[in-house]
């Protein structure tokens, strides 16, 4: 089993959501490691002092225990358009470092930045990112994602997006489509129109 990994976005100095990426990591260790004492984030990150001024990723990989932190200047992608890819059995609910499933359908997204992964005709997410989609009065994200991620339970939490079933053929019926995830926030999310979604 490779590793899980916890991806948290680090602001000058102080890292982002880190009640969320907590709960994240305590439902996995629930899950694969009922038994073993929970490993606290806020306790095992150091934040070197020439991380404290800028955005920079930390990654933490662990199973039963901690095996690797890592942190690293973070880059924004952009992201302009979207390539609509299908897999019927893909499984990430718990975020595993291993993501070789959703590297080939990245690798599938012909001239696009990114894809939506299409799971039995339900919309999930992109290959590094939960989506949302605005309807013209409200952003809506999927109920079906294959990640729940950190930075999706905040805006569902502070209200500022809302929970419905997508399906692929409900696509056409949006504006345009937003992504976010622990590093991209809602203010800053790269959105994509409809006419840039293949």
């Amino acid at each position: 089993m490779s590793p899980l990994v916890e991806s948290l976005k680090l602001k000058d100095g102080f890292i982002q959501n880190l009640e969320y990426h907590q709960n994240r990591l305590d439902r996995a260790m629930d899950e694969l490691f009922p038994k073993v004492k929970k490993i606290d984030l806020g306790g095992i990150i150091a934040i070197p002092e020439n991380c404290r001024a800028g955005i920079f990723k930390i990654r933490v990989l662990y199973g039963s225990s901690v095996d690797k932190i890592k942190i690293e200047p973070y880059v924004f992608r952009k992201i302009k358009s979207l390539k609509i890819v299908h897999h019927e059995s893909i499984d990430y609910h718990l975020k595993y470092s291993d993501r070789q499933i959703i590297q080939e359908l990245f690798a599938r997204r012909g001239d696009c930045d990114d894809i939506i992964i299409v799971k039995n005709g339900f919309v999930t997410d992109s290959s590094v990112a939960n989506l949302l989609f605005y309807n013209g009065n409200q952003w809506i994200t999927p109920n079906t994602p294959l990640l729940k991620g950190t930075k999706r339970q905040f805006l569902l939490d502070q209200g500022i997006i809302s929970e419905l079933e997508i399906r692929e053929k409900d696509i056409r019926n949006f504006q345009k489509v937003g992504l976010v995830n622990a590093m991209i926030d809602f203010e800053e999310m790269p959105v994509v129109n409809m006419d840039k979604i293949i």
